[in-house]
């Protein structure tokens, strides 16, 4: 067993022995400072990494991990990846593409120098002290945050890269920090603005609805869009430049809220939804008429459903407890989740 993990981690190259040593050591300190991570969940972990090196050696020796893909997409977000795997798998591809994950929200939280370590940290730090996470989301965020990093920069020169994002802040600012990550890489790459293909290919004339995010188009559309965008024009030297230096920008910006509007970026005050939020509970007193405790769930549910902006549920549950401890609202229950509390305007 000692030689066969010698000859794992000879097999690995500099990048992957830094990320698995970076866990490692973020681990080790998440223990000394972390009242939530204790020294057993610290050995899973470190268990499950040395099980997955000894499943990635197997696969290895079978060739599986120099597989040669012919293209690879990137996607922000778990639900569009699973709705895109379905769609190379329906069109008997799913061998040939492989899917890039970022299982993030980008239109919130600090995005300071993400594409750098330090930045990762800060960003992980304030997600896991400002967001009510449910599950391990946040327990390895960071390494995943890290392996994806490193599974673009080992995209071979030969594929041609698609990138999904559409006309929001979260996918548009996704789709600046890969294109800084691409800069040196020669890979022609594409992007698919889901916001546009959904008017090209679709009859919008009967209905309002325009797509917020990849993850709200269904299968079928979804396939179509595919099929009928691949071949279309990569990007120039000239536009990916221009990416490239809208992030120079982006990721020196301190604000952890981000809108799209003008067919750009905006950061704006973490402050921004506040009294649309306020003003949504005193709807619901006017109708109840009276100032009675609402579920917190509900009250975000109302105030998601009438944004043209996607920041998610976390973003807007976060700013109601800002709203608590400021004294605008009372509360009933305890914060753990959504679900437990209620609120009430003082």
């Amino acid at each position: 067993m000692f030689n066969e993990m010698k000859d794992t981690i000879n097999n690995l190259d500099e990048k992957e022995l830094k990320s698995l040593l970076f866990q490692f050591f973020f681990r080790m300190q998440a223990v000394e400072n972390r009242k939530d991570y204790s020294e057993q969940q610290f050995f899973l972990d470190i268990k499950n990494t040395y099980n997955a090196l000894l499943e990635d050696r197997e696969n290895h020796a079978m060739g599986e991990k120099h597989t040669q893909f012919d293209t690879t997409h990137i996607v922000f977000g778990d639900a569009p990846t699973g709705s895109l795997k379905l769609v190379l798998k329906e069109l008997g591809i799913n061998q040939k593409e492989k899917i890039i994950t970022f299982s993030d929200l980008f239109s919130i939280g600090p995005v300071w120098k993400v594409h750098e370590l330090q930045g990762i940290v800060n960003r992980h730090e304030w997600l896991r002290t400002h967001l009510n996470s449910e599950g391990d989301v946040l327990t390895n965020y960071l390494a995943k945050f890290m392996q994806t990093i490193l599974e673009i920069e080992q995209i071979s020169s030969h594929q041609p890269i698609i990138i999904w994002a559409g006309e929001n802040a979260h996918e548009q600012t996704g789709l600046r920090l890969v294109l800084y990550l691409l800069k040196e890489k020669t890979n022609d790459i594409l992007i698919i603005n889901t916001n546009e293909a959904y008017k090209k290919n679709f009859d919008t004339t009967e209905s309002d609805f325009t797509p917020q995010h990849m993850g709200e188009l269904s299968f079928e559309q979804l396939k179509q869009i595919y099929e009928n965008e691949k071949n279309d024009h990569a990007l120039t030297q000239t536009e990916r430049k221009v990416f490239e230096q809208q992030w120079e920008q982006l990721c020196q910006d301190k604000e952890v809220l981000r809108i799209w509007g003008n067919n750009k970026i905006i950061s704006v005050p973490e402050t921004y939804y506040d009294e649309n939020i306020i003003n949504t509970v005193k709807k619901f007193h006017k109708k109840n008429k009276q100032n009675e405790f609402i579920k917190s769930a509900r009250i975000i549910g109302e105030v998601i459903g009438h944004l043209d902006q996607y920041v998610g549920d976390e973003f807007i549950e976060y700013r109601i407890k800002r709203l608590v401890a400021d004294g605008i609202f009372d509360i009933e229950g305890v914060t753990k989740a959504m679900r437990y509390y209620s609120i009430k305007v003082r």
